[in-house]
């Protein structure tokens, strides 16, 4: 199952059993059917909070949902130090955690390490797992663009200061306490959260 975000509201992308408990509009699609006026009549209205678009072949609806946007692939990690304490940073009036786009020939867990290294100031991070990947859109010059973000739990044994980017309109970077996380979880995006809850 797919889940993509838009802004806080979901489209689900699955199959039926997958749908079974879901209380909202089901939408069956067929190969061949263009999914582009359901995805912006999904953006348009904020009535709905979520949809669930079900086929046979999941992975064929996923591709073909993709077509319906400019796709854009991006990488970041949920970092933890010596003192469990999980890097944060703080982004456009929003708490986040440290990602960004993948380089055109690069590899994603490369991506990973070099935009927590440039966004937060730090080094020599070791990759334990990789994590789910998150999936959002937004518009962007007028393009509908859907962003695949692939996640990484990273740890982190040095003592370097935090060094924000703030060319990226990073405005501060910080170690926060998992027992501390309450004002991070209340002013971040839901597919943060969903990163910040998986174990």
């Amino acid at each position: 199952m797919y889940k993509v975000f838009f802004k806080d509201r979901t489209i689900f992308l699955g199959d039926k059993n997958e749908s079974v408990n879901f209380e909202g509009m089901v939408y069956a699609w067929i190969e061949g059917e263009s999914l582009e006026g359901l995805v912006l009549q999904f953006d348009e209205d904020e009535s709905k909070e979520a949809i669930f678009i079900v086929a046979e072949e999941v992975e064929l609806l996923f591709k073909h949902f993709t077509t319906c946007f400019k796709y854009i692939e991006a990488a970041g990690g949920k970092v933890f130090n010596s003192k469990n304490e999980m890097l944060a940073i703080y982004r456009l009036e929003k708490w986040d955690l440290p990602k960004g786009k993948v380089e055109k020939g690069e590899l994603i867990r490369h991506a990973a390490l070099r935009e927590v290294e440039e966004e937060c100031g730090v080094t020599k991070l070791i990759i334990e797992k990789e994590l789910n990947s998150t999936y959002h859109t937004y518009w962007l010059k007028g393009k509908h663009i859907l962003k695949q973000t692939y996640w990484y739990k990273m740890s982190y044994a040095g003592s370097e200061s935090l060094i924000p980017q703030t060319e990226e309109d990073i405005q501060e970077a910080r170690w926060l306490s998992l027992d501390k996380l309450e004002e991070f979880k209340a002013n971040t995006y839901a597919s943060i959260l969903d990163v910040i809850n998986e174990q």
